[in-house]
């Protein structure tokens, strides 16, 4: 199956269709794109993997996919493959040496390396232009990862590096490699011709054909169950609520006195703020302290509850203002 669409929330609702609607025991690869989005794992933290107010300014997608592993970016550069099977013939060996047989169609030497990269000979040494990620059930698993074929790496810098503030994240980390692009190794190749090779090798290798269908985003999204897994994954509380939990450090100088936030944040939702102050006004403190504890993890969060304790306070409502200010700008 190859996707017509670059939405990656449509993308991962249709794998997700693929993986729990499908019948395992049929061998399935399902190729696709995405255009311009991060895809975090399952059990990370969005704000501890990627720059998401960079990624807000840009309009570039958030995207959390239900399996492990780390923060990818993607681009038309990029050519996703996913493997389903049942749980009894699965073998990841068998899915990496149809990609690694289709790359040396293109003469490049790939091969895997540890449990999920695979990694390319180059003029500067090994270097990784897929990883894969795994999940699996009672009775059924698939295999999917990324193929860099001329992703933009200044982007993939850019938006995967955090914004420089104090987490403590207690979700899982990505584990930073040296990439590259399969077109330094080989100008001609794109994502058309790569996804012909892989298909060849797919077919070739169970000795089997079927036929390729082309999957419309129109026809696909009338499917009730898909459609449910499409609404899951584009919202907001998957993306960013289902964040691990973290701790969130932050502190300031202001005329008016030196600040020092603690949030203790859990599902996007923070649970308990501790400020320290040397400020004049421990009536503001308290009050701030109480209005940002039960309360999402967001800028119009913060924003509302900052404004309804300037309400409170309307003689100091000039040193809410600053705060207001200067806190979105930290927990964007």
């Amino acid at each position: 199956m190859i996707s017509e669409t670059f939405d990656p929330w449509f993308n991962l609702a249709t794998e997700d269709y693929i993986f729990r609607d499908m019948d395992p025991d049929v061998q399935t690869l399902f190729l696709w794109r995405n255009d311009k989005t991060v895809v975090i794992g399952r059990f990370q933290n969005p704000w501890n993997e990627c720059n998401t107010q960079k990624m807000e300014e840009d309009g570039i997608k958030l995207a959390r996919r239900q399996s492990g592993g780390g923060a990818v970016y993607q681009d038309l550069g990029n050519t996703n493959f996913t493997f389903l099977s049942s749980k009894q013939s699965f073998d990841k060996k068998v899915n990496n040496k149809i990609i690694t047989n289709a790359l040396a169609y293109f003469g490049i030497q790939a091969f895997s390396s540890g449990r999920n990269d695979i990694l390319a000979n180059t003029s500067d040494g090994e270097k990784k232009i897929s990883g894969s990620a795994f999940k699996e059930t009672k009775d059924r698993s698939f295999h999917h990862g990324t193929l860099l074929i001329n992703a933009d790496m200044m982007n993939l810098g850019l938006y995967l590096k955090p914004h420089a503030k104090k987490l403590e994240s207690k979700g899982i980390t990505s584990v930073r490699s040296r990439v590259a692009n399969l077109t330094e190794l080989n100008p001609s190749l794109g994502h058309e011709s790569l996804c012909e090779r892989i298909i060849y090798e797919f077919f070739n290798h169970y000795q089997s054909t079927a036929n390729i269908e082309v999957l419309d985003f129109e026809n696909l999204k009338t499917i009730k169950n898909l459609n449910d897994y499409f609404l899951k994954l584009s919202d907001w509380n998957w993306r960013f609520g289902e964040a691990p939990q973290f701790n969130h450090q932050m502190s300031e100088r202001f005329e008016w006195g030196l600040i020092e936030v603690h949030l203790d944040v859990h599902k996007a939702q923070v649970e308990k703020t501790q400020i320290f102050s040397d400020s004049l006004h421990p009536e503001m403190i308290e009050l701030l302290m109480a209005s940002l504890t039960n309360i999402s993890y967001t800028k119009e969060a913060f924003s509302e509850a900052i404004k309804k304790v300037s309400q409170e306070l309307p003689m100091i409502k000039d040193y809410l203002t600053e705060f207001e200010t200067w806190i979105i700008q930290e927990i964007s």
